[in-house]
């Protein structure tokens, strides 16, 4: 009877005095700045909940104000909520932070030297959460100032804080495309080792190499990212930054999945998100960076269905964090798109794929200029959906249309691609594949082979000839032969030296080989070779037995053994592999 009647359940006293601060707002104002920083950021929280952005943008424009809150690492989550509604509600609150600590360091730049100090130690905190934010152009220009003032003193804790802005700044470029300015600071970064060097002052280099596997592997330099990533993992070890731990785990990880290492690979990315989630938690930006690494893994090692899972934990986390119109956002929906696309491939089901590349596109273009580089992947997957979906359309009209949409975005990809990378890239030669697919949709059959032709050039130059990008080119260079062209035995070689490759990376049940054991077999049925077509039909039923059983197997990617705690031993068992 008491428990029933007891219908309202008394907040906590510290609860009930934010909210009476938050009520009577101006009238305590002054007196916060006296409270200790982790009181204050909840009374801008609440501020931030009652939906009460004018008032928290004019608190957080205050350069003094906004580096106390950035004390309290515990919510950083939830000043991400804050920080993008501010900037969703139209508050320039990155540019006008950004434009204040510049300021600052022009007045500090002759301080003394304990105020110097702190002013780098407040522009390294501002500029790193401004990249983690997704705001990389404030990031840069507050990293910039950063390092102008410590290439004012001639010393070696100086030459130390500037390499430290320039591996920060490798990070923001690289982020944001920016792969020319990225190796300018790279070249920077030498000379301060060099003389840190010749004063006998040994640096730990894992980040920086790190930060450059980054830039040669946006680049598709992959020997040489490989090389770097393990440069930085022969130096990495327990006492390092939790950020940088997980960066140089995810990031080696990556570079193994491109040279096809994936024992390697999955050792690395699997501890990347378990010391993610334990060190920063389920909410917090690392720990979605570390899932989208996962995703690329799975998807490449064949784990489509758990990629999909674990790309939608990445955008989910993403979302929750830092609303909807977010770089970082935006990135997520991306990968999730084309996962989904290769997923429901079979299916034609690309409701939802074609809604995240949309949504990707639709967050890039309203930050960032037409051009920018982060467009090229987006619209690429885009494209890619339309492509399907046109073909399925069973109508003419919207067919062409959504095939000439296809083509344009396509175009714009590769002109971006070229202009960033040149054309003796991989990320080209892609782009050209592509291409070749939609021609061949289209019809214009000479222009798909030449398409395809140069893909496989460019990738086999690049990579080697038994790669897994090369023979993905060449099955559909087999698939245009054998289905519009009529050149058999041409499709037939091609359709073997895909099966091969695939074979080799993936094992029997690879899921690509589906596609070139029945381009196969309607080549034999065309040719009328009954041998030839009966003994693949044994095959192709062997495979749909194979996937059948690797899908009954209900596997859940985040549910696995706990990694080796020490990172140091996590590394030395990566060099036994």
């Amino acid at each position: 009877m008491a428990a029933s009647a007891l219908e309202w359940v008394p907040d906590s006293l510290f609860n009930t005095a934010i909210s009476i601060v938050v009520k009577h707002y101006s009238k305590f104002r002054r007196e916060l700045k006296t409270l200790p920083e982790n009181v204050q950021f909840d009374v801008y929280y609440k501020l931030y909940s009652k939906g009460r952005l004018c008032q928290l943008g004019l608190e957080f424009s205050e350069l003094d104000i906004f580096a106390g809150v950035l004390k309290v690492n515990d919510k950083r989550h939830l000043l991400h909520h804050c920080f993008q509604a501010l900037m969703d509600h139209g508050v320039r609150t990155s540019e006008t932070l950004c434009d204040a600590y510049r300021q600052m360091c022009c007045v500090r730049n002759h301080a003394e030297p304990f105020i110097r100090d702190k002013t780098l130690k407040l522009g390294l905190l501002l500029g790193g959460f401004l990249s983690e934010a997704g705001w990389f152009v404030d990031s840069e220009n507050v990293i910039l100032s950063c390092l102008q003032m410590c290439k004012q003193r001639e010393d070696t804790k100086h030459w130390y804080k500037a390499l430290e802005c320039c591996v920060r700044l490798m990070h923001i470029r690289n982020a944001n495309c920016k792969y020319v300015e990225a190796e300018q600071i790279y070249v920077e970064a030498r000379t301060y080792l060099d003389k840190l060097s010749e004063k006998g002052i040994q640096v730990n280099k894992s980040a920086l190499h790190t930060e450059i596997c980054a830039l040669l592997f946006a680049k598709s330099q992959y020997d040489e990212a490989y090389h770097n990533a393990m440069l930085a993992l022969k130096e990495l070890n327990s006492s390092l930054p939790a950020k940088t731990i997980v960066d140089v785990l995810r990031q080696s990880a990556k570079a193994c999945v491109v040279k096809r290492e994936f024992k390697k690979a999955e050792l690395l990315v699997k501890h990347a998100v378990y010391f993610a989630k334990e060190f920063f938690g389920t909410k917090h930006p690392k720990y979605s960076d570390a899932l989208l690494d996962y995703g690329f893994y799975l998807l490449n090692v064949d784990s489509i269905c758990q990629a999909v899972q674990v790309y939608q934990a990445a955008l989910d986390i993403r979302q929750s964090v830092f609303g909807g119109n977010n770089l970082h956002v935006a990135v997520a929906h991306e990968d999730l798109a084309y996962a989904t696309y290769v997923h429901e491939y079979s299916s034609g089901k690309f409701s939802d794929a074609r809604e995240h590349a949309e949504k990707a596109i639709k967050i890039i273009t309203s930050i960032l200029p037409e051009d920018h580089l982060l467009l090229a992947s987006s619209k690429r997957v885009k494209a890619l959906i339309l492509e399907e979906i046109a073909i399925d359309s069973h109508n003419k009209e919207i067919e062409e249309r959504l095939l000439q949409e296809s083509q344009d975005l396509h175009l714009a990809s590769l002109a971006l691609a070229k202009k960033a990378f040149g054309e003796n890239n991989v990320q080209t030669a892609k782009h050209y594949g592509n291409l070749g697919r939609l021609y061949q949709s289209m019809h214009r059959y000479q222009e798909a082979e030449e398409m395809h032709q140069k893909a496989i050039e460019i990738k086999e130059r690049l990579l080697g000839s038994e790669d897994y990008e090369v023979a993905l080119s060449v099955g559909h260079l087999a698939s245009l032969y054998n289905y519009d062209m009529k050149k058999y035995p041409e499709a037939e070689q091609l359709y073997l030296r895909s099966i091969a490759v695939g074979k080799k990376l993936f094992g029997s049940g690879y899921s690509g080989l589906e596609y070139d054991y029945r381009g196969l077999l309607r080549l034999y049925h065309s040719l009328g070779d009954t041998l030839k077509s009966v003994e693949y039909s044994l095959i192709l039923q062997e495979w749909n037995q194979i996937r059948d059983r690797t899908n009954q197997e209900e596997i859940k990617p985040l549910d696995f053994e706990r990694p080796l705690e020490d990172t140091t031993l996590l590394v030395k068992k990566f060099f036994e592999l």
